[in-house]
């Protein structure tokens, strides 16, 4: 995949992300800095993805355009399914955004049973059931020691008369959910990335849970937008690595299943779920007392903790990657 093309699907990728027009200020400020930050980094593909946002900025292409610089079947498959984890990565897509994705596949070529596929599955794993537990075929590809944390109840807990049993039963959760979506990054496809974001929020349903707390989706979203996780900065972060680490050998013969992605989106999804799950866990714990400034500063030193704890954890990361089916990872989510 030559600089143009990691640009046109840099560009596209920045559109999806505003397609709706109702995106929030501070979600527009972290979508900017990933692509500014991007300058900074060395190498063409670096510069090509600054350089597509700032033209999508300045409104001088269009999806048309950029549609039209992807020559490969694959390349053109790809956008697509980024553009629509993009889209859905807050929630199931919006009529703006749902009429920028069929703008999206005209202009890509791609069939309308081949987009349906695709948009279906990113539907349903944004309206997912935070109650239904993980499946159990998830848990085994992170290790028999995460089996018991993947079945979160589906009814508030009796608490146990010694409180660190709680505590060490969300510790093993999160570890797992860390572990899960750290070999999801690993994986060449796009459902894969779709599904880190429900998986989380499941975690910190889970985690709401264990302490008394029952929650929905709307109490779910609201503490990891507090902690500065935006969900729709996070997907567009996510395929902004791929561009620039291993997706190239996606389109050089790899054959799915295989990993393919570089570590650092391995080591960051682990550290940021990591870390999302240490707040929840205090933030529960001590009856939701930490205020949003609190929130956001325990998370960055949970996140630099992470980022220790993963060179540890690497070896069952990229272990569970090999294990685990990419076929099935919407029927795991879903707990199917």
């Amino acid at each position: 995949m030559d600089t143009r093309q990691i640009e046109a699907i840099g560009a596209i990728c920045a559109m999806a992300a505003l397609a709706d027009g109702s995106t929030s200020s501070t979600e527009r400020e972290r979508i900017e800095g990933i692509f500014k930050g991007l300058s900074d980094g060395a190498g063409d593909e670096a510069r090509a993805l600054a350089t597509a946002y700032r033209r999508v900025m300045m409104k001088q292409t269009s999806v048309e355009a950029e549609a039209n610089a992807l020559g490969s079947p694959e390349a053109r498959a790809y956008a697509y399914e980024m553009a629509v984890a993009v889209c859905d990565a807050d929630g199931r897509h919006s009529d703006a955004e749902g009429r920028f994705l069929e703008t999206l596949r005209a202009a890509l070529g791609l069939s309308g049973a081949e987009a349906a596929t695709v948009l279906g599955q990113a539907d349903e794993l944004a309206e997912i059931d935070l109650t239904a537990p993980v499946a159990a075929t998830a848990a085994a590809a992170v290790g028999a020691g995460a089996v018991a944390a993947a079945a979160l109840p589906r009814t508030a807990p009796v608490p146990p008369p010694d409180a660190r049993n709680v505590s060490a039963e969300v510790d093993s959760s999160i570890l797992k959910y860390s572990i899960l979506n750290g070999a999801l990054e690993l994986l060449p496809q796009g459902l894969a990335t779709m599904a880190i974001v429900p998986l989380q929020m499941k975690m910190v349903y889970g985690v709401g849970k264990a302490y008394g707390f029952s929650l929905d989706k709307g109490h779910v979203k609201e503490l990891i937008a507090t902690v500065g996780v935006g969900m729709t900065s996070q997907v567009v972060e996510g395929f902004a690595r791929d561009l620039l680490g291993g997706l190239a050998k996606k389109f050089l013969g790899k054959t799915a299943g295989k990993v393919v992605k570089t570590a650092t989106g391995a080591a960051m999804s682990f550290a940021t779920t990591y870390a999302l799950g240490q707040v929840a866990k205090q933030y529960y714990a001590g009856g939701r007392k930490l205020s949003s400034v609190d929130l956001r500063a325990l998370f960055g030193r949970e996140v630099e903790r992470a980022k220790g704890l993963y060179a540890q954890h690497r070896p069952q990361i990229e272990q569970s990657a090999k294990t685990l089916d990419p076929r099935q990872v919407l029927s795991m989510v879903r707990g199917a």
